[in-house]
């Protein structure tokens, strides 16, 4: 499987590219590629990686990664349930080299200037998913019509952007292959004991050197970013289960005393565990 550059498939004339994935999963290795990537995801759940931060991605979501945006989907395979995605994919000139300079698409502009740190809508989702399903059933012409009118919707709508950093430099093959390492190590195995000689090893790399390549690349250390997926994990039970013990969950997610768990989820979500699984379950 392709890593870092991937290549969006095209033809010579082509200027918006819509495309579907489906199956249990999407492409889950860190990639990047020159085209700007809108996507909504039809079905299923899982998490994604932009930049420095880890988010969770479910049904009806509208994402946004800007051109050479590194980034990762990895779905939930555990639930079983198909993963199903429609993008577009299109460069800042498609339209022409001026085109988001002119003064009624200031707003395009912003959200595609935004799109560097990675964007998640947060309101009209089931309605932009009908939008995306029906561009399949339309010719050409048709669909960039849809394209743009789900770009001024999405213009005028809430959203936030999902990473405080992203290094957008191209990265060659060997980079790729090791940062995707790293990422896809962390995620099937956050839920158990990592140490600093493990994982420099699958990067292939001493302990400090691994400590200041993975710095430089997301602006925080490995360990930050491990939390982080930990972190992000247990908000998934909590969320979705009533039956387990935040202890439980803290263990289950890696974390190996409770009271550590519950400093780090604050920090980190602003709230205790305990209110977060409240707002979920509060009649």
């Amino acid at each position: 499987m392709k890593v870092l550059p991937f290549k969006i498939p095209k033809t010579e004339n082509d200027i918006l590219i819509v495309q579907e994935n489906r199956g249990h999963i999407f492409y889950d290795q860190l990639h990047q590629h020159e085209e700007i990537q809108l996507s909504c995801i039809i079905s299923g759940k899982g998490t994604f990686i932009v930049g420095d931060t880890i988010r969770d991605f479910q049904s009806n979501d509208v994402l946004l990664f800007g051109s050479n945006v590194p980034h990762v989907l990895k779905s939930d395979m555990e639930r079983g349930e198909e993963s199903y995605m429609i993008s577009f994919f299109f460069t800042s000139d498609s339209f022409g080299s001026h085109f988001f300079d002119l003064p009624k698409l200031q707003k395009a502009a912003q959200l595609l200037k935004d799109a560097n740190f990675g964007v998640k809508f947060l309101e009209n989702q089931t309605y932009l998913s009908l939008l995306f399903k029906n561009i399949l059933q339309q010719h050409t012409i048709r669909q960039f019509a849809s394209f743009f009118e789900i770009l001024s919707m999405l213009a005028q709508s809430q959203y936030e952007t999902i990473s405080s950093f992203v290094n957008t430099k191209n990265y060659t093959d060997d980079e790729g292959k090791r940062m995707s390492a790293v990422f896809e190590f962390v995620m099937n195995n956050y839920d158990q004991k990592i140490v600093l000689e493990d994982i420099a090893m699958i990067a292939n790399m001493t302990p400090n050197a691994f400590c200041k390549y993975f710095k430089q690349r997301t602006n925080k250390t490995f360990f930050k970013f491990l939390t982080e997926v930990r972190i992000e994990n247990a908000c998934k039970f909590l969320s979705n289960s009533s039956q387990l013990s935040i202890a439980d969950i803290a263990y289950t997610c890696g974390f190996f005393n409770v009271s550590n768990f519950n400093r780090k989820f604050k920090e980190i979500k602003g709230i205790t565990p305990t209110r977060f699984r409240k707002s979920f379950y509060l009649s």
